[in-house]
């Protein structure tokens, strides 16, 4: 079955290939059985076509990652899944060549994502991964992109690796096993974490890209951990060891036009007090890195409840940290009234957030039974250990 893979690679880096390429580019999208068909009408075999069409859906795909650089970038189903974000691995290889790495070594480099932004920061990379096509796509990604001669690319197991030789390691354990979808269990990573947590007392300038969920009593001694989102979504953390340490905490936000980055120390506790006219809800990355007490303090904010992760102030202020709505509402939970409130004031369309309650939103709506033209929020919570209920404004 790998041969079979391998191959088609192979072929669709022929001419004959590229061609294929560009028709599924422009039939993608449609009903499958038409698409193929229009393949082979234009004279390309049953295989190639099929394979062609699964490139140019998973480039579709890819935009999102990876910007026009997809439309020729090879990819699998899993790779794209796990590969990281083409604006998270620009910022990661600039920092890494603002530390002054020249030579890095990428263990796990699944696509390629990393290797590009890396040799596109000049720096000259040994990738390996222990997957056979995996291996060969991020080798053809690295000489589409003209890389070819910053990057090696070969398939080896991660832990044969010399890193010694190297100014840097970057390592990604895969997170993912086949059949059983996404492992949450750092014990279970590929390579194992004991090898990866050992790579900092090799190699000093050692960069970590974990699951988001990862536990904080793992950052190795004196290293930073970084949680990324990319447009709201939380996508990673980043542990990075030894003298790349900036902080001790980092939450990094990368929007359309900006990026914001919010530091501390994780262990701060954020000043209690009463709900106020505003209401904060945080970037997940704020959340995940223990950052909400920095960022409270950034907006002269407070929660409302020492274990809930949501800030209030009395005046607005604007941030980039979380998105900030308008209290209307504060009031005990309680189903018979919350109903007749939104009824009176005609609420049909409701935005729900939630932390702290066992409440399912969809059941809620419900129950509700809301109709009306106007829209709401409501912010499911407690205050003061207590169910709460907030009406927000929507914005």
């Amino acid at each position: 079955m790998l041969d079979v893979m391998l191959e088609t690679l192979r072929m669709l880096r022929t001419p004959e290939g590229s061609k294929a390429l560009a028709v599924a580019a422009e039939v993608a999208g449609g009903e499958p059985l038409a698409a193929a068909s229009a393949l082979r009408a234009r004279g390309f075999g049953a295989e190639l076509s099929a394979a062609a069409l699964t490139q140019a859906s998973l480039r579709e795909r890819a935009a999102g990652k990876f910007g026009v650089d997809a439309a020729g970038m090879f990819f699998t189903r899993p790779g794209l899944e796990q590969a990281t974000r083409a604006a998270v691995a620009d910022r990661r290889a600039a920092r890494l060549a603002a530390a002054g790495v020249r030579t890095l070594a990428d263990l796990g480099c699944g696509l390629g994502s990393d290797a590009l932004a890396a040799a596109r920061h000049g720096i000259s990379v040994y990738a390996v991964d222990a997957d056979p096509l995996t291996a060969a796509m991020a080798a053809a990604n690295a000489e589409v992109a003209g890389l070819s001669d910053r990057i090696v690319v070969e398939c080896a197991d991660a832990t044969s690796v010399p890193v010694e030789r190297y100014d840097a390691v970057f390592a990604d354990p895969a997170r993912r096993q086949a059949g059983r979808g996404r492992v949450f269990d750092p014990k279970a990573y590929s390579p194992p974490w004991d090898f990866i947590a050992g790579l900092s007392g090799r190699v000093p300038r050692t960069v970590l890209k974990l699951a988001p969920g990862i536990d904080h009593g793992l950052l190795p001694p004196g290293a930073e951990g970084e949680w990324v989102s990319v447009g709201g979504d939380l996508v990673e953390a980043a542990f990075w060891c030894g003298p790349l340490a900036s902080a001790e905490r980092r939450a990094t936000l990368i929007g359309d036009r900006a990026v914001a980055e919010l530091t501390g120390s994780g262990l701060r506790r954020a000043p209690a007090g009463p709900v106020g006219a505003w209401f904060y809800d945080p970037d997940p990355a704020v959340v995940r890195s223990h950052l909400v007490a920095e960022f409270a303090a950034s907006v002269g904010g407070r929660l409302a409840d020492p274990e809930i992760a949501y800030v209030y102030t009395d005046d607005p202020a604007d941030t980039p940290f979380a998105r900030r709505l308008e209290v209307t509402d504060v009031l005990p939970f309680s189903l018979k009234r919350l109903r007749a409130l939104l009824r009176e004031r005609g609420v049909g369309v409701l935005e729900i957030r939630k932390r702290g309650s066992a409440l399912v939103p969809d059941q809620l709506r419900k129950d509700l039974k809301l109709s009306g033209p106007n829209s709401a929020g409501l912010v499911l919570t407690r205050v003061d250990g207590a169910p709460a209920v907030l009406i927000t404004t929507t914005a």
